[in-house]
């Protein structure tokens, strides 16, 4: 499937700045030992940089898909654009790495869409009722990706 989610024309404060950095590392650290992070399921996921080629890696928080693979949500906290790792996955979908409960999986990352999508997302929104806050911030859809270990 594509990665084709356009950016909206409104939305909330991207999450930014120096201060954001040293959170997400923070942060990355203690998924990398627990899986979760403040009582919500976490992973470290790694891509590759779509114009840099490096790797860059992101905490997320992740949801259970069928047959065991892991749903997340491109939701940049409800901001108008989307989160700079959704268009690395959109790069290089097949160069995606993650890092739970001291596991590392290589796994491949598609977008879901239509029915698939809508599913999934009633579920996200059940467990976690922020992402439908988030996506009442923006106009965009928030898209929902599927990880699947390869």
């Amino acid at each position: 499937m594509t990665f084709d989610t356009p950016a909206g024309t409104r939305g909330g404060r991207r999450p930014g700045g120096r201060l954001f950095i040293w959170f997400n590392k923070l942060m990355a650290r203690r998924i990398r030992r627990s899986g979760s992070f403040g009582g919500f399921n976490a992973l470290v996921l790694t891509t590759v940089g779509r114009k840099s080629g490096q790797p860059r890696t992101t905490p997320v928080g992740w949801f259970p898909g069928p047959d065991g693979t892991w749903l997340i949500v491109a939701s940049a906290a409800g901001a108008a654009g989307n989160p700079a790792w959704y268009y690395n996955l959109a790069a290089h979908p097949d160069q995606v790495r993650i890092e739970l409960d001291g596991t590392t999986y290589d796994v491949t990352a598609d977008q879901l869409h239509g029915a698939e999508r809508e599913q999934a997302w009633k579920e996200i929104v059940t467990k976690s009722p922020r992402f439908a806050e988030y996506q009442e911030k923006t106009d965009r859809q928030l898209p929902v990706i599927r990880l699947k270990s390869r």
